[in-house]
């Protein structure tokens, strides 16, 4: 869940970010698994980078984010208990985004003079396999297979208050070399984001935050799984300025209906450095 992911900036604005993020939990599985008790403990840290700037006259922005995952997993396999640890570098994700209604390209000094308005924009996400993967195993850091996700998103400020929401879809290449050999296949997964938040101070704002995911039945070689997921979660992001140029991010979210997959409680912290192009 991300507030504010459509909101307007000025262009030649680059952002340094630098997160860690833990999540704890039980996973749910295809209960025709011989699988149970599944718990989780994943902590992500991660570091990436976003630049602004104009394209046909409307504000653009491009992003990539590097992360590293550590995570500790437990569960009964039939009626053995088994632990497993995983760490290692994730697979990378990339973000292309574009302003289709409101938020011209503007310079910073106009943007500062300009009031803001509803800007509707459209974001592309891929996710590289760039992850560690190892096909003898069951659990990966990487998943060995790209993702995309095409989205389209409304900000819209109310005065000090701003109303937030998104609807996208996940679309996945198959995993050809998936543990014991296997092709894995899964459908897409279309979700919906809302985010309704307060601005106290410039920089200053609290959002409360929610979404909703639905479909991503797996296959291996063909043969359909009952893993159907409809899930949805909720949480609140805090963000505070630092310096001019620093600002502090905190967030949680917890699990509010889970059919398959994680039911995690996930604590967010997270720094941004900021500064404008000088020519």
């Amino acid at each position: 869940m991300e507030p504010r992911a459509y909101s307007n900036a000025p262009t030649g604005t680059n952002f340094l970010l630098g997160g860690y993020s833990y999540s704890r939990g039980e996973v749910s599985l295809d209960s025709a698994l011989p699988i149970s008790g599944v718990k989780a403990k994943i902590g992500t840290t991660s570091v990436g980078y976003s630049r602004t700037f104009g394209l046909f006259g409307r504000l653009a922005s491009a992003a990539a984010i590097v992360p590293y995952i550590n995570g500790d997993l437990s569960g009964d396999v039939g009626e053995e208990h088994r632990e497993i640890t995983r760490d290692g570098v994730g697979d990378m994700r990339f973000r292309a985004a574009i302003n289709l209604l409101g938020g011209p390209a503007l310079t910073p000094k106009e943007f500062a003079q300009r009031p803001h308005d509803t800007t509707l924009g459209f974001s592309t996400v891929i996710v590289a396999p760039s992850g560690e993967y190892n096909s003898e195993h069951l659990i990966n850091i990487g998943a060995n297979r790209w993702a995309f996700k095409p989205e389209i998103g409304l900000s819209q400020p109310l005065g000090d208050w701003f109303l937030d929401g998104a609807a996208g879809v996940w679309l996945y290449t198959d995993n050809q070399n998936f543990y014991g050999g296997k092709r894995r296949s899964q459908d897409p997964i279309p979700s919906f984001q809302l985010h309704g938040g307060y601005n106290f101070l410039p920089g200053v704002w609290l959002a409360a935050d929610a979404t909703y995911w639905t479909g991503g039945k797996t296959s291996l070689d063909g043969v359909h799984a009952n893993d159907l997921q409809s899930n949805s979660r909720y949480g609140l992001t805090l963000s505070l300025p630092i310096t001019k140029s620093y600002s502090f991010k905190v967030g949680w979210s917890t699990g509010l209906t889970t059919r398959v997959g994680g039911d995690f409680d996930t604590f967010l912290a997270a720094v941004q450095y900021r500064w404008f192009d000088t020519i």
